[in-house]
């Protein structure tokens, strides 16, 4: 018997699907543990979460595009001062969303489900009471759930074994700030981000690989979610030249895609209508297609601060999350078999760098690490599982002991970050050795 249950474990259960099932199941119970007893579930929506999600209120209960129900659902009926934010842009003489339309979009199953269990089991039906906001915590439950199948498919397609994509997968989850974007601040458009992108990631691959011209509309529609998610997240079309694996599989996939001109046209119509949508919005909401939302902030290219998004202890994503930096070990194997692919990646990470520490607020606000690289990190797995397939016995046990204790280090921090022992702004070398791996003062 112990004989059957060991090789049931080892055949069956100790694989990615599994390994798969049993984050998400985790990560319901820490969203659970967190949000959904007594009066937590108030605190789901948070800064900019309030204005991704806004989207959906507005459109299908207030029909509101100029969010006037912001007085009474934000200052007065479910107000709490700690988490007051004001989500909205003054543009054109009237009251818009500063932020983009993609996250409520794929918000929007979730939602409408809250919004007939609302009625039907006596909550108020107005958006904003505990169902809809449960609705948003399983809405990144899934947005996560897309990104590991689709991380692990395409790990898969690189002929990586399972033991290590479960590794892999686990670190991601477990090992990073994705972590804290599901689990913590579910409503922000960091996982959806993930989710999407490994999609995208997964088909764009497929289709270099195969040259079948099928996968076009869906590698299509994903770019366009991508970008309505958040714009500048269009940099991922860079990373194609990795994905592709080489020179001539690159210029066959982009020689191939005018050679089926209906299928091409067909991609552009759907990547136009998904992007369109945040134009028609605007148009209604404002009178003009082109809005422009981030007032006073923008892209400063002659003022990055590149040291500062990676190693500064104010946010640095290496300091907080180190696994980002671990992943870099895959550029060894990249060296000595696929130089096209190594100087293509590390052109898309630099040039991703250089524009993200160009944002006027360079640290993104409140935020755990660098939150702008959670949407990146299929390709930094990809990279971490290159890394752990073509080294030694021993250099990869080392690996496996240092990635443990790095998840380690990450769950402790962002701990204290929840706690605000980490601030979520005006950290420094001072403060961070202060409260380094100390929970003493938080148990």
């Amino acid at each position: 018997m112990p004989k059957k249950i060991d090789r049931f474990i080892k055949t069956r259960l100790l694989k990615p699907s599994f390994v798969i099932a049993g984050i998400i199941l985790i990560m319901l119970m820490v969203n659970a543990n967190i949000y959904w007893g007594k009066e937590r579930w108030r605190n789901v929506l948070m800064a900019d979460a309030k204005g991704y999600y806004a989207y959906l209120p507005a459109i299908f209960i207030y029909k509101d595009l100029n969010f006037s129900f912001f007085d009474h659902i934000d200052k007065d009926k479910y107000y709490k001062d700690y988490l007051f934010y004001d989500y909205r842009a003054y543009v054109n003489g009237v009251h818009l969303s500063k932020y983009y339309m993609g996250t409520a979009v794929i918000q929007l199953p979730f939602f409408m489900s809250a919004h007939l269990l609302g009625k039907a089991t006596g909550y108020d039906a107005d958006g904003y009471s505990k169902p809809y906001m449960l609705a948003v915590g399983l809405a990144a439950l899934f947005s996560l759930l897309i990104g590991l199948l689709f991380l692990n498919r395409t790990l898969k397609s690189y002929h990586i074994s399972a033991n290590i994509r479960m590794i892999v997968l686990i670190t991601a989850v477990f090992g990073t700030n994705l972590f804290y974007y599901t689990a913590s601040e579910a409503g922000m458009s960091h996982v959806h981000s993930f989710g999407i992108i490994s999609l995208f990631i997964f088909f764009s691959r497929r289709y270099f690989l195969s040259l079948n011209a099928r996968y076009l509309p869906v590698v299509a529609a994903a770019l366009g979610l991508i970008i309505l998610i958040r714009p500048v997240n269009g940099l991922i079309i860079l990373i194609l030249p990795f994905i592709s694996g080489s020179g001539r599989c690159f210029m066959a996939g982009i020689n191939t895609m005018f050679k089926y001109s209906g299928l091409l046209l067909l991609s552009l119509f759907i990547f136009l209508s998904i992007i369109s949508l945040q134009l028609i919005y605007y148009k209604l909401a404002t009178g003009s297609f082109f809005i422009y939302t981030y007032i006073g902030e923008g892209i400063r290219l002659t003022r990055p601060h590149v040291f500062n998004i990676l190693f500064s202890f104010k946010k640095g994503l290496f300091l907080y999350t180190p696994i980002y930096l671990l992943a870099f070990t895959g550029c060894f194997y990249l060296w000595k078999h696929n130089r096209f692919a190594l100087w293509n990646w590390l052109i898309f990470f630099f040039t991703i760098t250089y524009i993200f520490s160009s944002w006027s607020n360079w640290w993104y606000g409140g935020s755990f690490s660098s939150r702008v690289y959670v949407e990146y990190l299929p390709l930094f797995m990809i990279m971490l599982a290159f890394g752990l397939s073509h080294v030694g016995r021993r250099v990869y046990r080392g690996m496996v002991a240092l990635i443990v204790l790095l998840i380690v280090i990450c769950q402790i921090q962002t701990f204290q970050y929840r706690y605000n022992q980490i601030h979520w702004s005006d950290m420094d070398r001072q403060k961070y050795f202060e409260v380094f791996l100390r929970i003493d003062k938080l148990i």
